[in-house]
């Protein structure tokens, strides 16, 4: 059966009965009776013993808890006389909470007596007392303290409940059947419309009018003579997803409570623990394993049975899916598709893209007690503890100890990426999604908490003070969590990624239905070995300023800075080379002959000199300079906006030694791979390009580096020029640029930052009283802005097309790993997109969701009852 066509075709909600008997035929559908209801009347079509059950609607519960309520007779008649029942909730997501179960509804004196003669007077009382407690309690809101009795002490504390239920209703308790069901349906039906009910489903994602249906069931008895009891059962772990019967049974028990009982449960299978289910009923256990493969292979999925036995008789109460990680749910979607069960598309389709960021990263442990310090933006997802360090330098010291360091920053500079590399974790008060800390951090895999507003850091006191007040001094251990934005105290427990078969099969299998492809931005060879573990179709952005701060670089770098001459600054690139050639070695033979896009250099040079006074004297030391000199010659490189001043391609224009030494360093590592065999075609990307003159002049520069090395090497080898759109005007003119070059990669980063006029490091300061306020519906650097910087890749790529057929298209910004880019991208024919390591096995994911549900109209997800 396929649960998603029953879904499309039934006919409108309107049409169904408000209160319906569950059978084989009848009428019913999870959005108008609730998950539980429909999974219960798939139970009774696979000819489970399901006791009699009848369900109302969304629209009934809404009624009765505006006063309306149904025909109580008429929806007690299936039951027969003196029934006594149990009422669960049936909502369209059971992670959407609600109203707990209700037992033993209609228990009364009469009742009571009769219970007394079939099942023994203190097995009856004990159900008596709980079902007086319970309903004083749960329906009637009265006092707990005031129903405080022992079950051992029999009917005398019955008639002590009773008498409390009076004294505080100031009416005895209620006898009739009918009367109890009418008030329990009442009292879940007003819970569930409450403001705090609806507040708190609301954050855990459901719609502001989630419905809840309810379902009224006769009680099957788990107590009274021969083998009663009730328990759970499930046939995959919830924590792998690995074939596994785990749960519990309780002898002479109700519901669920052989999970919470803390003596007298037993295994299910056969265990030297102790007793078991399959040892002392075979039979029943037989059966139950029976169920549990019928309903996996009927109903698709490996779900959780909760079960009664009545005398040995036994009855399926209820089930849902499997409790599950995230590990838990590719296992389990691989181990049904391989079993033929359900089509490899569908098992790609059933996984929560961003989910699986919990399985290449660690995480708190979220059993964990958490001591919270604050709580900010995580940025780049992961957890890791370590001590607080408040300098770079202070970091690498760290790890040349072999210690964990949290890195504790106002904000960080291309300066900090050699202590970003050496620590466990970041955090920095000023940024956001996309500041340089986070974009960093989820290149590198490290954690990174930004926009922590309220912290306050003395690097003179060597300490940090918390929002609330609380003094963390260097040293002392905090973890950090990137995935919410929170940072404890101390060292918070971890858990570690857990990569394996079955995540890579899901992926193999979503690669064979996705249409566009992924590459990684990658700025070192680690970069790049973990985009080649999560096989990137090559690597889309390689930022090579990153490189010149490894090392010894640096320092040339200023060297190079500080050249009276373009001669003296050809002299100290050239002793760059050497390793700049070899970095890019290394990069095309991980990649293996896959396409690597290198950006020529884009920052301002001013991000390469010392800011504070220490740091210049220092660099006039190693310089041989002046100390007036060098602090004259940083005031003079400094900008009023660098991020709009002399960098990318007017850098390279002006200073264009740099990017002839980095077009050698790329052609001669070409020449050297292919000696060795590995073909190689290397793509150079221009970037900050505003107008088609700025590429003609580059594009020369390069050709007669190109030239040179043919010519000097002996060797043929292609190369492919491109541009990297971040400006406006790029994306206007893109017509014109797409003549000179090969492709043309939208960085959005940059791109939504011209196009708001906001700077994305210092957007975290307003932008929560703009979501607020609904002036951006979501934040432009986290959630690409379809509208407003969609419509410049929209045109961009239709001119571009319009003058150069062939060209390729990609995005390359942090937006790229996003299913709502990718499904922009799509649409728009781009070519591929490309986003940090990290992220490609979420775009891979995503990326086959989209073409799936494109052409299988599968629902966004699948649901928990089933």
């Amino acid at each position: 059966m396929n649960p998603f066509k029953e879904f499309r075709t039934v006919p409108d909600a309107s049409s169904f009965a408000p209160v319906t008997l569950i059978t084989e035929t009848a009428a019913m559908r999870p959005d108008v009776f609730g998950g539980r209801a429909k999974c219960l009347q798939r139970l009774i079509r696979l000819q489970m013993p399901v006791p009699t059950t009848v369900a109302l609607s969304f629209d009934a519960v809404r009624g009765i808890a505006r006063g309306q309520m149904p025909d109580i007779g008429a929806l007690m008649a299936p039951f027969g006389a003196a029934p006594l029942l149990s009422v669960r909730p049936s909502s369209l997501d059971p992670d959407w909470g609600g109203p707990g179960a209700i037992l033993n509804i209609g228990l009364c004196d009469a009742s009571h007596a009769s219970l007394s003669a079939s099942l023994g007077a203190d097995v009856a009382t004990k159900l008596y007392l709980q079902f007086i407690q319970i309903y004083a309690t749960q329906v009637a809101r009265l006092n707990p303290d005031a129903f405080h009795f022992d079950v051992r002490g029999g009917i005398s504390a019955v008639r002590s409940a009773l008498s409390a239920y009076e004294a505080e209703m100031d009416e005895p308790f209620p006898q009739d059947p009918a009367e109890q069901l009418s008030e329990v349906l009442r009292s879940m039906a007003r819970t569930w419309e409450g403001t705090s009910a609806r507040l708190l489903r609301q954050a855990k994602g459901a719609p502001s009018d989630a419905g809840l249906g309810l379902v009224v069931q006769t009680m099957a008895f788990g107590v009274g003579p021969g083998e009663s009891g009730a328990g759970v059962i499930q046939f995959a772990d919830s924590n792998t997803g690995a074939p596994r019967i785990t749960g519990r049974y309780l002898s002479q028990s109700q519901g669920r409570e052989a999970l919470a009982a803390a003596t007298g449960a037993i295994y299910l299978t056969h265990d030297t623990r102790g007793s078991s289910l399959e040892d002392e009923n075979p039979a029943v256990f037989a059966r139950l394993k029976a169920f549990g493969q019928i309903a996996r292979t009927r109903l698709r999925e490996e779900m959780q049975i909760e079960f009664t036995l009545s005398d040995g008789v036994l009855h399926i109460i209820d089930a849902v899916r499997v409790p599950r990680t995230v590990r838990a749910a590719v296992r389990i979607a691989v181990d049904l598709a391989e079993s033929g069960i359900i089509p490899r598309d569908e098992a790609v389709h059933r996984i929560d893209v961003q989910a699986i960021s919990a399985m290449l990263h660690r995480q708190v442990n979220p059993d964990a007690a958490r001591d919270l310090i604050l709580r900010a933006i995580g940025a780049s997802p992961g957890a890791a503890h370590g001590k607080v360090v408040l300098t770079a330098e202070d970091a690498q010291a760290a790890a040349a100890r072999g210690e964990a360091a949290i890195l504790v920053r106002r904000e960080t500079t291309p300066e900090d990426i050699r202590g970003m590399h050496a620590a466990a974790g970041v955090l920095t008060q000023r940024g956001g999604v996309t500041s340089h800390a986070a974009v960093v951090g989820r290149g590198l895999g490290v954690p990174c908490v930004v926009g922590a507003s309220g912290l306050v850091i003395d690097r003179r006191g060597g300490r940090v003070i918390a929002p609330d007040g609380r003094v963390i001094l260097a040293g002392d251990t905090i973890t950090v969590d990137g995935f919410n934005g929170e940072v404890l105290a101390g060292e918070a427990p971890l858990r570690e990624a857990q990569l394996d078969d079955a995540f890579q099969t899901l992926l193999a299998w979503a690669d064979a239905s996705r249409d566009i492809g992924i590459r990684a931005n990658a700025d070192t060879p680690r970069d790049a070995r973990i985009a080649s573990t999560f096989a990137a179709e090559g690597i889309g952005l390689c930022r090579t300023e990153h490189m010149f701060f490894e090392g010894d670089r640096i320092g040339m770098m200023r060297e190079m800075i500080f050249a009276a001459n373009s001669q003296e600054r050809r002299e100290v690139l050239g002793r760059l080379l050497p390793t700049q050639r070899q970095d890019f070695i290394r990069l095309f033979e991980i990649m293996n002959g896959k396409p690597v896009c290198i950006r020529l250099f884009d920052p301002p040079l001013h991000e390469f000199l010392p800011s504070d006074r220490a740091g210049m004297r220092d660099l006039a030391d190693g310089l041989s300079l002046p100390l007036a000199d060098v602090m004259a010659r940083v005031e003079a490189m400094s900008e009023y906006n660098p991020m709009l001043g002399l960098r990318g391609v007017r850098l390279g224009i002006t200073v264009p030694e740099i990017y002839e030494m980095q077009a050698r360093a790329i052609f001669e590592a070409t020449v050297a791979v292919s000696r060795d065999g590995l073909s190689v075609t290397p793509e150079i990307m221009i970037p900050l390009v505003s107008a088609r003159r700025e590429v003609q002049l580059v594009r020369g520069q390069i050709d007669a580096v190109a030239s040179a090395v043919r010519a000097q090497s002996g060797v043929e080898f292609t190369y492919r020029l491109g541009v990297m759109v971040e400006t406006p005007r790029a994306a206007l003119r893109a017509g014109d640029i797409a003549q000179d070059v090969a492709f043309l990669s939208f960085g959005t980063n940059d791109l939504t930052q011209m196009t708001y006029g906001l700077s994305r490091d210092d957007a975290g300061r307003f932008m929560p009283a703009y979501l607020a306020n609904q002036v951006f519906p979501d934040d432009p650097f986290h959630t690409l802005d379809l509208e407003g910087v969609g419509e410049l890749l929209q045109i961009g790529a239709a001119r571009a097309r319009g003058s150069h057929q062939g060209v390729t298209l990609s995005v390359c910004g942090e937006h790229g790993g996003s299913a709502q880019t990718i499904a922009f991208c799509r649409k728009q024919g781009f070519d591929y997109v490309s986003c940090s390591p990290f992220r490609v096995p979420l775009a891979r994911l995503a990326a086959a969701q989209i073409a799936i549900r494109e052409r299988s109209s599968f629902p966004t997800a699948s649901g928990k009852y089933l």
